[in-house]
């Protein structure tokens, strides 16, 4: 995930994510290769990202661009219905107020998003220059509601970025297209009953895991294995 950061003290280009379930998991299993989450921070760069972190001193230098845009478009627009749209996100906008605070409609969230508003993309603002690079993170990840699954075991420990409310089938094709493809069932474990045992294994003979359709919604701290056929 690519986050434009303004105005605080963060490092440029990649940083891995310190995340605790990584962390726990690692511990446990001890396993040959593990893959944190590496975010992306690219200072100023709204266009590019996909999450802006910014400090609260700076967080006009982030809404004028949308102020400019907005009033340049109701300038144009000929459509009441847009009309009205616009200028609830100006009164927005000059509140100092991000416009993905903004209470949209599907309909509305879909025109806003075509219009290509910096400010309608996850927006984190926070109080300081000074602040910790995963507590950053981990305010972008709940205000994009974005959230990590995990695979663990002896040979990998595993973090995937999923959309909140993401479903098995779509998890299965983040691990591999040919998970999705050929999916029969996810079997799934909560992390604290995963680490009540042995390994995954263990925890399925104490009844500790699930199996689940494709179109079952992974809660957090989910672990998960694929039974799939191609």
């Amino acid at each position: 995930m690519k986050i434009a950061s303004t105005g605080l003290d963060l490092p440029e280009g990649k940083a891995k994510y310190d995340d605790p379930t990584v962390i726990v998991l690692t511990e446990k299993f001890e396993p040959k290769k593990v893959s944190p989450y590496y975010f992306e921070f690219l200072p100023d760069d709204y266009e590019e990202a996909e999450a802006i972190a910014i400090s609260e001193d700076c967080i006009l230098d982030l809404l004028i661009l949308d102020i400019e845009k907005v009033e340049n478009r109701l300038e144009r627009t000929e459509d009441d219905t847009e009309s009205k749209l616009l200028k609830r996100c100006l009164l927005h906008l000059e509140q100092s107020v991000p416009l993905c605070d903004l209470d949209t409609t599907p309909e509305e969230e879909s025109a806003l998003r075509a219009l290509g508003f910096l400010s309608f993309k996850p927006v984190v603002v926070l109080g300081g220059a000074a602040q910790d690079t995963d507590d950053v993170c981990a305010a972008v990840l709940k205000k994009a509601a974005m959230m990590f699954f995990y695979t663990a075991g002896k040979q990998e420990v595993h973090a995937w970025l999923v959309e909140r409310g993401a479903d098995a089938l779509t998890c299965a094709g983040k691990i591999h297209t040919d998970l999705a493809r050929g999916f029969i069932k996810a079997e799934l474990v909560d992390l604290d009953d995963l680490l009540s045992a042995h390994n995954f294994n263990d925890a399925r003979s104490k009844g500790l895991t699930r199996l689940v359709d494709k179109d079952y919604v992974l809660g957090d701290n989910t672990v998960l294995e694929i039974r799939f056929n191609v």
